[in-house]
Formats: C-alpha cells, structure tokens, sequence
C-alpha cells in the first residue's frame, strides 16, 4: 500500500493515512542466529528429559556438561520456546467447602 517513491505523499504522509507508524513500515525481522537455536536445542533436551528443571536447574546442568550458559538467558529461551516447569503450585486461595459464604452487604 505504501510507495517509497510516491510523487505526490512522502512515506510520513502515506504511513499517516494508513494509521501505521513509520517505525513499523522500515521495521524488518531479525532472525534467530545459529548460536541461540543450538542453546534451544540443549534446552529442550534437557527439558525432556526432566520437564520438573526450572531456568536455574537446567542452567547448573548444563554448566555440568560443559555449556557455558547464564541462567537469565535460559530463562529467556525457555520462555520464548513457550517451556515452564512442572511442579505443584499453592493452593492458597481455595476456600474451604464447609465455610458458610455470607452475602455482600455494601
């Protein structure tokens, strides 16, 4: 929709009537480097084979093996690969059955 070499618009103009900031219009993807794809790759190795490792775990594991990774930089991947760690969450909220629940009054 947006013609860098308009005769009449410049890029402003045109990405103002389209209601697109100029940023978005020279905005272009970077992709993912080699490096980072083989640290995914060790993470949801690791993370199969135990899904209850949290960032630091699976961090101390691999520092064990002889990857040198940072614990905030899993913590990252683990989240941009969508993987959370399995374990049993409080249930601090959950209100006891027998309780009587009185009304809002206000």
């Amino acid at each position: 929709m947006i013609k860098r070499d308009h005769p009449q618009l410049s890029v402003g103009q045109q990405c103002k009537l389209v209601r697109l900031s100029r940023s978005a219009f020279y905005y272009a993807q970077v992709g993912i480097d080699a490096d980072t794809l083989a640290m995914m790759k060790e993470i949801d190795r690791v993370f199969t084979k135990y899904p209850f490792f949290g960032s630091r775990q699976i961090a101390a594991y691999l520092r064990r093996e002889g990857v040198v990774i940072g614990r905030h930089r899993v913590r990252r991947l683990m989240a941009r690969m969508g993987q959370e760690a399995i374990y049993k969450r409080p249930r601090t909220s959950q209100p006891y059955p027998q309780h009587p629940v009185f009304p809002y009054l206000l």
